[in-house]
């Protein structure tokens, strides 16, 4: 394993004139992302009134296509060039949200987010490529940690944007916004030199095999399957909660729209506060743990969340929610890129998306009728014990012999 004094800070891999463009344009794209996700679950929460089953909808719409295209797209990143993957896609998704202007047909917001996912299928893959291909080695840590301080600034500053220009203008401002920021972002990746040889044969027939090479390298390789496994299970856990959180807002908590976007804010400061706390414990445990310890945290916000029931203690909730958070998103992305052969990286992260899209679409379909059913702090219960025993036996697993929770691939000979 690398020694954690080797790892560079967030300030020199900044210093890498690549790697700043490349934030910069996550950074702007994932801000109006946010902007138009906040705006459309207003739309459908607040003014459309919409029922938890068709809420929890959008997100199905959303990640269906993540789970059944990524494996697919995975296949075609590791073989088209990089570079204009990402562009190509930034450019058909700006076309996309433009057309949310004119849609207020819940049947046509689904449409239009299932159009958006089977393109973000190929960008997300292809930015990790480009992760990878831009930053060295010993940066990897802090790059993936400012493309994630990227996402949480925007959950900080956007939902009360958003809910402004919602109440000022109408949710068509956010639309638009985001338009621009997919634009902004291709015209970004443009100015990059990505080198990275795509893998050879484009016949269809590969296809298949191909697909197969990334499921089986992630299959047989001890830390890279135990980090996956536990990040789907936690994944589903934590969609039921995270799906109905603006349902919780008017129903329980029977605030409004602006509330809700303050608790997405607290998210983001939550999870900023947790990745500055990454090198520091990096230093002291490893990548598998620090997953682990990130759902269990989690799992008690969750369940702080539901046993009370009040402004006060949802927002500390939230807080500890996204400071877990970091230490499992962060953690996770690193070790893939690291222990993944660069032709292999491509198929292996859009595996990841799929299987965390799939539990995440599962998990849509039990939160809304189980809401319906039981009542939604019954479902944030079960979440929030869900997370407990997944950080449980996760916790038991890495126990067992090194062999078995070891990180490192062994050293060529």
């Amino acid at each position: 394993m690398a020694s954690p004094a080797l790892q560079l800070t967030f300030r020199d891999v900044l210093r890498i004139p690549s790697v700043r463009r490349l934030w910069l344009a996550q950074l702007v794209s994932i801000f109006g992302d946010f902007l138009a996700v906040f705006a459309v679950f207003s739309l459908v929460t607040f003014q459309l009134h919409g029922t938890a089953t068709q809420v929890s909808m959008i997100l199905v719409a959303y990640l269906l296509p993540l789970a059944v295209v990524s494996p697919l797209a995975g296949v075609y990143v590791d073989k088209w060039n990089v570079k204009w993957t990402m562009i190509a896609s930034d450019v058909i998704r700006g076309l996309l949200v433009l057309v949310l202007i004119f849609a207020r047909d819940l049947n046509a917001i689904y449409g239009i987010f299932l159009a958006l996912s089977t393109v973000s299928s190929f960008f997300v893959p292809a930015q990790s490529v480009a992760v990878r291909s831009l930053a060295p080695a010993a940066g990897l840590m802090a790059v993936n940690g400012l493309m994630s301080q990227a996402v949480q600034g925007a959950q900080i500053i956007s939902p009360a944007i958003a809910g402004l220009l919602v109440d000022w203008f109408g949710p068509n401002a956010c639309f638009l916004f985001d338009s621009f920021s997919f634009f902004f972002s291709a015209a970004m990746v443009m100015t990059l030199a990505i080198h990275r040889t795509p893998s050879p044969g484009t016949a269809a027939r590969s296809v298949l095999s191909s697909m197969r090479q990334g499921f089986g390298f992630i299959f047989t390789h001890a830390a890279i399957s135990f980090v996956i496994l536990s990040m789907t299970a936690g994944m589903f856990a934590v969609r039921c909660f995270g799906a109905l959180l603006s349902v919780y807002v008017r129903d329980v908590l029977a605030a409004k729209a602006s509330l809700f976007g303050i608790l997405n804010s607290l998210i983001g400061i939550g999870m900023i506060s947790g990745t500055q706390f990454l090198h520091r414990a990096a230093s002291r445990m490893s990548q598998q743990f620090m997953v682990i310890y990130g759902l269990g945290g989690m799992g008690v916000a969750v369940l702080v969340t539901a046993l009370f029931g009040r402004v006060a203690t949802t927002a500390f909730g939230m807080l500890t929610l996204g400071f877990c958070a970091a230490f499992i998103m962060v953690p996770s992305q690193t070790l893939l890129q690291r222990e993944t052969p660069h032709a292999l990286l491509g198929r292996v992260m859009s595996s990841l998306m799929s299987l965390l899209a799939m539990s995440q679409v599962l998990a849509m379909f039990v939160a809304g009728p189980v809401a319906q059913q039981l009542g939604i702090r019954n479902l944030y219960l079960g979440s929030a014990a869900m997370l407990g025993v997944i950080a449980i036996l996760g916790y038991a697993w890495l126990r067992r012999p090194k062999e078995i929770a070891c990180p490192e691939t062994p050293p060529a000979s």
